[in-house]
């Protein structure tokens, strides 16, 4: 790679970075979510897994917040703030490839139909539709129960059910940029499909799948929030699991506040900043909404 290429890289960097500096909540989202990410990479170097064993804890059952338990324990007297730890990775890790999975299977269906047009458009379109029809949590969770418990059931769970919103966005994009007159040189020029679609429509969409992807990261984490809650989790320690724990064991009406609390509040926050963060990166990338803000 030449000098000059490297220097236009840099200097698109330098626009993208004055661009999202505006935005003082996208970049509160990415500090938090920095710190989400710091902290679940760093757990397995501040804390030992066999923590969370119910027959290694030492604390009492449903203890408040004291300086041996920061934020108390649970009905088995494990640290909560252990469990929200490593129950971080758990709920990042399934979100991250979650939302990986959906905009990969959601980008390729949208960008066949935009380009493709006829039957295959119209069958992809119609399988789109079906999936936008069946309700997301209920679809997910059938298959997780299908499936089996672990994570990787839970990331294809949601990762094959939560795509439909983005194929549908992404074909539109597809059909604004092939409608674009350098698309028509290229056709002239003997372009082959695989050609456009990969020199010129995917690099046009990638900023807006950039976006989506950061949006749905959040909504994955949710899922599995909900998906732990409702009894088809991974059957590690996530902050849905949590959830689940408190209300199995009655948190709420024994007062076990922070056992309640916690692990939502994490949840809220992080899904939060990715929706902040997403939203910041849309209106960078997005020249009609950057136009807009001005």
């Amino acid at each position: 790679m030449n000098q000059f290429t490297w220097s236009r890289r840099r200097t698109a960097l330098s626009r993208f970075w004055t661009e999202f500096r505006r935005h003082r909540a996208g970049l509160l989202g990415a500090v938090v979510l920095l710190v989400a990410v710091a902290l679940a990479v760093m757990t397995p170097f501040v804390s030992d897994p066999a923590d969370l064993d119910v027959t290694r804890a030492t604390g009492d059952k449903m203890a408040p917040p004291d300086l041996s338990f920061p934020l108390g324990t649970d009905e088995s007297g494990r640290s909560i703030l252990v469990m929200l730890l490593w129950g971080s990775r758990v709920s990042l890790l399934i979100g991250f490839m979650s939302a990986l999975l959906s905009m990969v299977i959601g980008t390729m269906i949208g960008v066949l139909a935009g380009h493709f047009r006829g039957w295959l458009s119209a069958v992809l379109m119609r399988i789109t539709d079906w999936f936008l029809v069946l309700p997301t949590l209920v679809l997910a969770l059938v298959l997780a129960a299908v499936l089996g418990g672990g994570s990787s059931t839970l990331i294809l769970a949601i990762g094959v059910t939560s795509w439909a919103s983005t194929a549908r966005l992404i074909r539109a994009q597809t059909l604004a940029v092939e409608a674009r007159p350098y698309i028509e040189r290229s056709k002239v020029l003997g372009a082959g499909h695989w050609h456009i679609m990969t020199r010129h429509v995917l690099p046009s969409v990638a900023p807006l799948v950039l976006a989506n992807t950061t949006l749905m990261v959040g909504t994955a984490i949710v899922l599995e929030s909900t998906l732990a809650f409702l009894g088809a989790g991974s059957g590690q320690v996530s902050w849905g699991g949590m959830l689940r724990g408190s209300y199995d064991w009655g948190a709420a009406t024994s007062g076990a506040w922070w056992y309640i609390l916690t692990p939502g509040f994490c949840i809220v926050a992080v899904v939060m900043a990715f929706t902040l963060c997403g939203r910041a990166l849309e209106a960078v990338l997005n020249p009609r909404l950057r136009e807009a803000g001005r």
